[in-house]
């Protein structure tokens, strides 16, 4: 784990727009983040898109991070928390009691509905991700969403690891072009 003057450090990086300070950062506060929100969600599967939502919102509000008002790793959990509770509150008419199938429903693309609560900023970010080659955007998921290794993308994607890096960060700069960032 990270020190706060480190994550702060990292955070003001991150508002640079500095991908490999932000896989720190994701990489030193993951385990916290996603701990936080899955007690909330119970749900592994919502957890885990609800962590990706959080990160976006990282990304893209780094600058506002303020280490006087908070703790670096305390703003960021309430990023997240505040995410998971609103993805609680719009499920609250919805019991999976009711429909049991729903949890075991796999898909490559979300269904419609799930679209349709994703947050604009999500929806911008899969846009872009879709614009990728199907070989970078499975990469990339794999990367940053499965939070898998260097190297073990380079076992998968028969490459060397520094190949992989390359992909990866040609990856990233097409979506942060894409983005608008």
């Amino acid at each position: 784990m990270l020190t706060p003057a480190e994550l702060v450090w990292l955070i003001a990086a991150v508002a640079k727009g500095d991908e490999a300070s932000f896989e720190r950062l994701y990489a030193a506060t993951r385990a916290k983040l996603y701990g936080v929100v899955l007690r909330i969600l119970r749900r592994q599967d919502l957890a885990e898109e609800v962590i990706q939502e959080a990160y976006v919102k990282v990304w893209s509000s780094a600058g506002q991070f303020n280490p006087a008002l908070a703790s670096p790793i305390t703003w960021m959990a309430s990023i997240a928390r505040n995410r998971a509770i609103d993805v609680v509150r719009k499920r609250s008419e919805v019991s999976l009691e009711d429909e049991p199938a729903a949890m075991e429903v796999a898909a490559d693309s979300p269904d419609p509905l799930a679209r349709r609560e994703m947050t604009e900023e999500l929806k911008r970010l899969l846009e872009c991700v879709g614009r990728l080659e199907p070989d970078r955007q499975k990469l990339v998921l794999l990367a940053y969403y499965n939070g898998w290794s260097r190297e073990q993308l380079a076992q998968k994607f028969e490459a060397p690891v520094n190949t992989v890096k390359t992909w990866l960060r040609r990856s990233m700069l097409d979506i942060r072009e894409c983005l608008g960032l």
